[in-house]
């Protein structure tokens, strides 16, 4: 949630009730709802919002998003009424063929990046939709984003994800101290998140699939050697799919 004054923006409900209580008890009039994909987790909760009141809903041009008022498509902009900032919609196709992120840089802050289930903290999503070429070429996009950069995923996966990654690059010390910090984190009952670009840039494996390391892990996995990067994002995925 996206709080602007006494207004605010909600992404990605999910659940219907927990967004009219955060509403309820902060005093806030919700103004829109941005959504980046079809799951129902991520859409379950608008019917009833919008239920209570018009509503402005911006969602991908290409999937039945519910009560949807506004398609958006790469390189669009949204203007939320209230909210003092501006979107820029990234297509980023892969964990759904139509998903889209939003990008934003507010006066005087770090940029934001609300990006579904493409980039996670220390992960991605599944490919359910989209091929390896997709999701591939829809992270590095995201990597290429400013390093200050907050990453706002939809998941608190963030846990599992660092051990999966410290199996694909043990020696990766920066992994080994964020670790250390989101553990500290979790057991506090605080979230991860936001993570940044910066950050994945340097323990994401699924963005450090060309650093010798990975690579050698890959092999020894997957008793072959990668012949392109694409590859190597493909044999990574599936050995987390399966892991």
């Amino acid at each position: 949630m996206i709080i602007d004054g006494g207004r605010a923006l909600v992404v990605d409900p999910g659940d219907a009730g927990a967004v009219q209580r955060a509403c309820a008890a902060a005093g806030l009039d919700l103004a829109g709802i941005l959504v980046t994909h079809h799951h129902h987790d991520h859409v379950g909760g608008i019917a009833e919002l919008c239920a209570q009141r018009a509503l402005p809903v911006w969602g991908p041009a290409t999937e039945n998003i519910p009560h949807r008022t506004h398609a958006v498509r790469d390189g669009d902009t949204v203007h939320v009424p209230g909210i003092a900032l501006e979107f820029e919609v990234i297509d980023v196709p892969g964990h759904t063929l139509g998903h889209v992120a939003y990008y934003a840089e507010p006066a005087g802050a770090d940029p934001l990046l609300l990006c579904g289930d493409t980039l996670f903290a220390a992960g991605c999503g599944r490919l359910f939709e989209g091929t390896p070429q997709q999701m591939y070429a829809s992270l590095q996009r995201l990597a290429a984003l400013p390093d200050s950069t907050r990453v706002y995923c939809t998941h608190e996966y963030t846990l599992s994800n660092l051990q999966f990654a410290a199996r694909v690059e043990p020696g990766n010390a920066e992994l080994r101290s964020w670790t250390e910090e989101c553990t500290r984190q979790r057991e506090a009952g605080e979230p991860t998140l936001p993570s940044s670009i910066g950050r994945e840039r340097q323990v994401n494996p699924f963005l450090r699939v060309d650093e010798p390391e990975v690579r050698a892990s890959l092999r020894t996995q997957r008793g072959r050697v990668p012949h392109d990067s694409v590859d190597a994002f493909a044999s990574l995925r599936q050995w987390k799919d399966e892991s």
